[in-house]
């Protein structure tokens, strides 16, 4: 069970081999064949030396990870963070520490003064829709400007 000496950090550029690992168990994870793992360290050095990036590392030797980018709005006048990737390998699951990284990820986005923690889920993952709602992330509505219109995140390849 998890307890305070469950170790949680912020990785650095010298974690590209535990970031990369844990990138390619959750694209397995997936059932995805890409990005391959070469593709991923490229990606991951890069994105651990950048300042809008941080991955949070979980456990000793790592089990899991989450991934924050953070962007200045113009809505807020603050940093927003994008917790773009949490995974935990399956061995290491049920110990609580996908609630550790989401409340470890909504501790940062505060240190940062962030104004908003914002995710993406798909219905389907009932277990990540759970402890998202658990930990305080729900759909936000304008009912003064939308009525009860429902948010939608969308994507388009291109």
């Amino acid at each position: 069970m998890m307890g305070p000496e469950t170790p949680l950090r912020i990785a650095g550029p010298a974690d590209v081999g535990p970031v990369t690992a844990l990138i390619g168990g959750f694209r397995d994870f997936l059932g995805d064949g890409s990005p391959t793992n070469a593709e991923i360290e490229a990606t991951a050095s890069s994105l651990l030396r950048d300042r809008s990036t941080e991955f949070l590392l979980i456990g000793e030797p790592e089990c899991g990870f989450a991934q924050l980018r953070f962007r200045l709005s113009v809505w807020t006048g603050a940093e927003d963070a994008w917790l773009e990737d949490l995974f935990v390998e399956e061995s290491a699951r049920g110990e609580g520490f996908g609630r550790m990284l989401v409340e470890a990820s909504i501790e940062r986005a505060r240190s940062r003064g962030c104004g908003r923690i914002q995710l993406d889920v798909n219905e389907a993952n009932t277990g990540a829709m759970k402890l998202y709602e658990s930990c305080g992330f729900q759909p936000i509505h304008n009912p003064q400007k939308w009525g009860q219109a429902k948010d939608y995140f969308l994507t388009r390849e291109i």
